[in-house]
């Protein structure tokens, strides 16, 4: 038996610690935000209304652009057994976003781990191991990997296309880009392309076996979304390639905001890799085996500052190539830490670790304050049920509440009915039937406060322990309690 254990975590340890972590964040995290939103409500709709296309929340909330259904529709089929059976036992549907978040993470921790048995393979166990030891030690990365992000669903792809290439199988990295490319998030593109011309340049493929491969592949992808997203958007549709021309040709996304172009390298991947950062910049250095890998993803992001309105999320399939590279640069200074200089590279190399772990626990704190609109839900939900359940009870959820924590999943079911109406002017909320609202506004005519949620804000400094403070922005939902004057 002890045998038997001990060889369990010999071969899954790796992934039992990191799939640990994503699971701790799902519990602790699990409402979703505007970002989510697609892909969470479709498969809250793929779940719970199936067929029945005309109550599916796209129809009437379709976004900015358009989202491909075929990454909700993977997840809810993989997650649909214990969805069934959780509702014939009646649970919350709460339950159901567990799984589907839960289900998602286990995708993507998976092609991760295709992707760490082959960097194994070409480097060691000693980078593996520190390759974990980084990855957990983040935040960003196993936080977002149980997200329904159209980024999260790419990196799965992007992944396994890493694996392939240290496995020298590169017309199947390539096929892997491209269909994240072509089905999920276009902007891989823009690893594509560097990734295929240093594949041609130092000929690891053929020009016109990879155009046949590629080719076959891109049109096999392009037939298969637009089969599917045609009948769930109800017309001739290929997703991606209108999100494409919103994004880089019309160039619309800059109106969400927009980032110098040095953004990403003096602010996001610094927050997302933490103590990697440095040591991937010297990982180049220490082994020049790195660098093949290195530069296409570098090239990616470099292409990617380009676009004026940035994003974590939009690079966040570079960390493990980065990561990698930090592997590499901590296995060597570990094994040479006896020696003088490399001591002191040593007891820096603890420092960050130790920096790392702590930025995590101020971030993950931040995040857990970030979902403002489902911890108000859930304690509408607590108190409601304190009162008569005969009685319809109906909530109106206001834009900025959707956007932060409230999804289908939230739901109840009867009494409970729910508005997301728009445009509704706040003098006239107190006009129309609504029992509870869920609400930015602190005062509303004809409504009493019941209570207040806080959303994170920023980090202040303070006196004491611990030495930061996080202050959050107002937030109530408020209860009819008197007709209005």
């Amino acid at each position: 038996m002890a045998s038997k254990s001990s060889n369990f975590l010999e071969r899954y340890g790796y992934d039992v610690l990191l799939g640990s972590v994503a699971a701790f964040y799902v519990f602790m995290v699990p409402y979703t935000k505007v970002e989510e939103s697609f892909n969470v409500q479709a498969m809250h709709d793929i779940l719970y209304h199936r067929q029945n296309l005309d109550s599916y929340d796209h129809l009437e909330f379709p976004g900015v652009v358009p989202r491909t259904f075929l990454g909700a529709l993977l997840v809810s089929s993989l997650a649909s057994p214990a969805v069934l059976a959780m509702n014939l036992l009646r649970m919350s549907k709460t339950y159901g976003l567990f799984t589907v978040r839960l289900t998602l993470g286990c995708i993507i921790l998976c092609t991760l781990r295709f992707f760490r048995l082959q960097l194994r393979d070409k480097f060691g166990r000693q980078v593996e191991a520190f390759f974990v030891i980084l990855t957990a030690a983040q935040f960003h990365l196993l936080f977002y990997c149980t997200r329904p992000l159209p980024n999260i669903l790419a990196l799965g792809a992007v992944n396994l296309a890493y694996g392939y290439w240290l496995k020298g199988k590169c017309y199947a990295a390539l096929n892997c880009l491209i269909f994240a490319t072509v089905v999920l998030r276009c902007d891989i593109l823009l690893l594509l392309c560097p990734l295929g011309l240093e594949l041609l340049l130092t000929r690891s493929i053929s020009l016109w076996k990879a155009l046949e491969c590629c080719t076959l592949c891109a049109l096999l992808c392009i037939g298969l979304t637009v089969l599917v997203d045609s009948i769930m958007w109800r017309r001739l549709l290929w997703p991606e390639f209108e999100v494409f021309w919103f994004n880089s040709v019309l160039n619309r996304s800059s109106e969400w905001g927009t980032h110098s172009f040095h953004w990403y390298f003096t602010s996001a991947l610094p927050r997302s890799l933490l103590a990697a950062y440095p040591l991937f910049l010297l990982g180049i250095f220490l082994d020049r085996r790195v660098l093949p890998f290195v530069f296409p993803v570098l090239s990616f992001v470099l292409l990617y500052s380009k676009l004026p309105h940035k994003e974590l999320r939009f690079i966040i399939s570079s960390v493990p190539i980065f990561n990698l590279s930090a592997a590499i640069a901590a296995t060597r200074i570990y094994n040479n830490r006896k020696k003088t200089f490399w001591k002191f590279l040593y007891i820096i190399m603890l420092g960050l670790l130790l920096i790392s772990l702590g930025s995590t626990v101020v971030t993950f704190k931040a995040s857990n304050e970030n979902y403002p609109g489902g911890y108000a839900l859930k304690h509408l939900h607590d108190i409601g049920h304190l009162g008569n359940r005969t009685n319809e009870l109906l909530v109106h959820i206001d834009t900025f509440s959707a956007m932060n924590g409230i999804s289908r999943f939230c739901e109840y079911d009867f009494p409970w009915r729910y508005s997301k109406e728009e445009g509704i002017h706040v003098e006239e909320l107190c006009q129309r039937n609504f029992t509870y609202l869920i609400n930015e506004h602190p005062a509303i005519n004809g409504f009493k406060c019941l209570s207040t949620v806080y959303g994170f804000s920023r980090v202040r400094l303070k006196i004491g322990f611990p030495p930061i403070l996080l202050v959050g922005d107002l937030f109530c939902f408020v209860k009819v309690v008197a007709c209005c004057s």
